[in-house]
């Protein structure tokens, strides 16, 4: 009898586990693509450490509005954490202090813009600069439920929350993925939006492409929380049912 009722259990079990809906675990579930947010340009924020790089035909005259080689280099590439870095710091009133010129405010430009801004300064300098701009410390934290957790550097200023998600492991069995919460700090200012990554819709969001320091969480399911709970209480239980019994043990005759 005791195994009958056993064997039933474990089959609504499987039964109950076989019914879990498809669409809470894949991703983009629909039946049509479109995609408008190709042009993306991350904007230049407080904090951000900038290379810049000045170059004209007179090799010496460029040579005041270029920061001294470091020693040491670093080699680009997708990495785990931050490693060292130079360059031009942008300050709290979203200024960078640049040989000769001086400030130069490069607040909510982006890489391109600032190029030309620098460009326009130089011209009285230089023949024909060229410049080119790049932010040192793009890095992107993707935490939760997920496969390797971390902080990542980006070397190419552009990467999708698909793309970061890809670079921290994939997201665990037990991730939610119609709540991924996508953090953004905009001029001080923490803000915090919700992205369904069940959905195609995803692809136009204006989230779909990281900006500098965005964290991701990856928030757990119901069956993970409850795991954790039940192994804390199911450890109490055999604890407690434990000294029961030793009790019962000592108290007979």
């Amino acid at each position: 009898m005791k195994s009958k009722i056993i064997i039933m259990i474990l089959s609504i079990i499987i039964i109950c586990g076989s019914c879990a809906s498809r669409k809470k675990y894949v991703y983009f579930n629909s039946s049509e693509l479109k995609t408008d947010n190709n042009n993306f340009n991350p904007k230049l924020k407080t904090g951000d450490f900038l290379m810049i790089n000045v170059y004209s035909s007179n090799l010496e005259a460029s040579v005041p509005f270029n920061l001294p080689t470091p020693n040491t280099s670093v080699r680009a590439g997708y990495t785990n954490g931050l490693s060292a870095i130079t360059g031009y710091l942008i300050n709290q009133d979203g200024e960078i202090d640049f040989p000769v010129i001086g400030k130069i405010k490069l607040l909510n430009l982006t890489t391109i813009e600032a190029s030309e801004l620098i460009k326009e300064k130089l011209k009285p300098f230089l023949t024909n600069p060229i410049i080119n701009v790049q932010i040192q410390n793009f890095k992107v934290t993707v935490l939760g439920e997920v496969n390797r957790p971390g902080t990542f550097q980006i070397p190419n200023e552009r990467v999708s929350i698909i793309e970061a998600i890809g670079l921290a492991g994939d997201l665990t069995i037990n991730g939610v993925r119609k709540n991924v919460t996508l953090i953004r700090d905009q001029n001080g200012v923490k803000n915090e939006v919700v992205l369904d990554l069940t959905s195609k819709e995803i692809f136009n969001s204006e989230y779909y492409y990281l900006s500098q320091n965005d964290i991701i969480y990856v928030s757990p399911n119901q069956a993970k929380i409850n795991s954790s709970t039940m192994s804390t209480s199911y450890g109490m239980f055999i604890s407690i049912i434990s000294l029961i019994i030793t009790t019962i043990n000592v108290l007979q005759p």
